[in-house]
C-alpha cells in the first residue's frame, strides 16, 4: 500500500461521565495504556484539563511518569500541555526529565488550552491564549537548542540568561507536536518550528475536507521560516470503534455517545464551534467517524488518506467509553489484529510466502511423499495402507501430506 508504515495510538482526554468513581476511571485509563502496549500500539497522548468534570487528568506529566513504569514500548506524550497555563522554562524542564526517565519515549503536545473555564479560573483572557502559546513555544524551542542562554521578556513570563542544565535524552530533542482544530493557528505554529501536527479537527464536520489545505499552510509557513514539515509527524485524531459488523458496532456505542454529546458537549460546554448536533451519525455518514467492521474502518482510513492529498503519519483514536469495558478492549484488539497490519506492511511478506507455497505446492511438496515411502521401505517395513490411500495421486493433491 502507498500508506504503509502508519502509526496508531490514542488521544486520551480522557472522557469520563459524571457519577462514576473518578479514581477507578483514572485506573481504567492506565489499564487501557497497558493493554495498548501489549497489543503493539505506537503512542498515547494524555490531556490536561482543570474543570467541567469529565476530563479528569490535571497533570499529563505525572500520568506519563506512572504509565512509563507500567509499559515497555509505547510512546507517551501530553495531548496537550496548555502552554499559557505554565512558565515555558518549567515545561521544557519537565519534559526533558521525562525524556530521560522514559529513555526517549516522551513526547510534548502543545496547545492554547481547550476549556474556557480553565483559563477563566487562572485569570487568563481567551483572546490572549493563542498568542501566549506562540510565545511559550518560541521560548521552549530556544531552550531545547541548548546552544546559548535565553533572555526573553513578555507580558506574562520572563527568562533571564535561562539555560537547561540537563540536555534532552533524545537528539536533538523529544518529539513535539501542536494541536490543530479548524483554524490555521495550530498548523501555523507548527510550521514556524517544523514540528508535528495533531489534527483534532479531522473528525469534525468539514474537517477532513480542510486537511490538505491546512497542511499546505503548515508547509508554506515552514518555508518562510527556513524549516520543513514531515508528513510522518502529522497525526489525525478521529473517533474509532470496531466490532464484528457495522450494525453491532453502532449498537454498542450509540447510547453512551448520545449521553456524552448531550450532557457534556451541549449542556456543559454549550457545543463548541464545529461540534455537530449528532456527531456519531453525521461522522459515520461522512466516513470520518470510524465505527463499524474491520473493513469499514479500513475504508475510512483510506478515505482520510485521499483527502490529505499526500498522506499523513498516523491515526489517533479519540479515546472514549461509548461501549462497555469488554467491548472497548475488544475493539482495540480487533483494530490491532486486523486493521493495523494492513497499514504497516507486516502482512506483505506473510501473504507473499503463502502465495508462493500455494503456487508451487505440486512441484515442491510432492517429492515429500516419495521420501516418506522410502523411509518405510529402506527400514524394511511395509507402507501403511492409510498412508497409501491418503497419498494416492499425491502429485495432484491440493495440500501436502503429513507423516503419520
Amino acid at each position: 500500500m502507498a500508506h504503509k508504515g502508519l502509526t496508531f495510538g490514542i488521544f486520551l482526554a480522557p472522557f469520563h461521565r459524571i457519577g462514576e468513581n473518578p479514581t477507578l476511571a483514572l485506573n481504567r485509563d492506565m489499564e487501557l495504556i497497558e493493554w495498548m502496549d501489549h497489543l503493539g500500539y505506537d503512542e498515547v497522548w494524555v490531556g490536561e484539563h482543570h474543570s467541567a468534570g469529565w476530563e479528569l487528568i490535571a497533570s499529563p506529566e505525572v500520568f506519563i511518569a506512572a504509565a512509563a513504569e507500567r509499559t515497555r514500548h509505547i510512546k507517551l506524550g501530553s495531548g496537550v500541555t496548555s502552554l499559557p497555563y505554565h512558565h515555558p522554562f518549567l515545561v521544557a524542564q519537565r519534559f526533558v526529565q521525562l525524556d530521560h526517565m522514559t529513555r526517549g519515549r516522551a513526547m510534548l503536545g502543545c496547545g492554547p488550552g481547550a476549556l474556557v473555564s480553565d483559563a477563566y479560573m487562572l485569570g487568563i483572557e481567551p483572546v490572549t491564549q493563542r498568542p501566549r502559546m506562540d510565545e511559550a513555544l518560541d521560548a521552549i524551542m530556544a531552550l531545547l537548542r541548548c546552544d546559548e542562554p535565553v533572555t526573553l521578556k513578555t507580558d506574562w513570563f520572563e527568562l533571564r540568561e535561562a539555560r537547561l542544565h540537563l540536555a534532552p535524552y533524545t537528539d536533538p530533542h523529544f518529539p513535539i507536536a501542536v494541536a490543530s482544530t479548524i483554524t490555521p493557528a495550530g498548523v501555523t505554529a507548527a510550521g514556524r518550528h517544523g514540528l508535528g501536527v495533531l489534527s483534532l479537527g479531522a473528525g469534525l464536520p468539514g474537517g477532513p475536507e480542510m486537511l490538505a489545505n491546512q497542511w499546505k499552510i503548515a508547509e508554506e509557513t515552514a518555508a518562510r521560516h527556513g524549516k520543513s514539515m514531515d508528513r510522518k509527524n502529522w497525526k489525525l485524531v478521529v473517533n474509532v470503534h470496531v466490532a464484528d459488523d457495522d450494525e453491532e458496532a453502532m449498537r454498542q456505542v450509540k447510547r453512551a455517545e448520545r449521553h456524552e454529546t448531550i450532557t457534556y458537549f451541549e449542556e456543559t460546554l454549550g457545543r463548541p464551534p464545529g461540534r455537530s448536533d449528532d456527531p456519531l451519525t453525521d461522522g459515520v455518514k461522512m466516513g470520518t467517524t470510524l465505527v463499524g467492521s474491520v473493513d469499514t474502518v479500513i475504508r475510512g482510513i483510506d478515505r482520510l488518506w485521499e483527502l490529505s492529498a499526500g498522506g499523513f503519519g498516523g491515526v489517533l483514536f479519540r479515546a472514549h467509553e461509548w461501549a462497555n469495558r469488554e467491548q472497548t478492549l475488544k475493539s482495540y484488539e480487533l483494530f490491532a489484529r486486523y486493521v493495523m497490519p494492513r497499514f504497516q506492511g507486516s502482512l506483505d511478506t506473510v501473504a507473499g510466502s503463502n502465495d508462493w507455497a500455494r503456487s508451487n505446492r505440486k512441484t515442491i511438496f510432492s517429492p515429500n511423499v516419495e521420501a516418506v515411502r522410502r523411509a518405510y521401505t529402506d527400514a524394511g517395513r511395509e507402507v501403511p495402507a492409510e498412508f497409501r490411500q491418503r497419498t494416492s495421486g499425491a502429485r495432484d493433491v491440493d495440500s501436502p501430506p503429513t507423516t503419520p
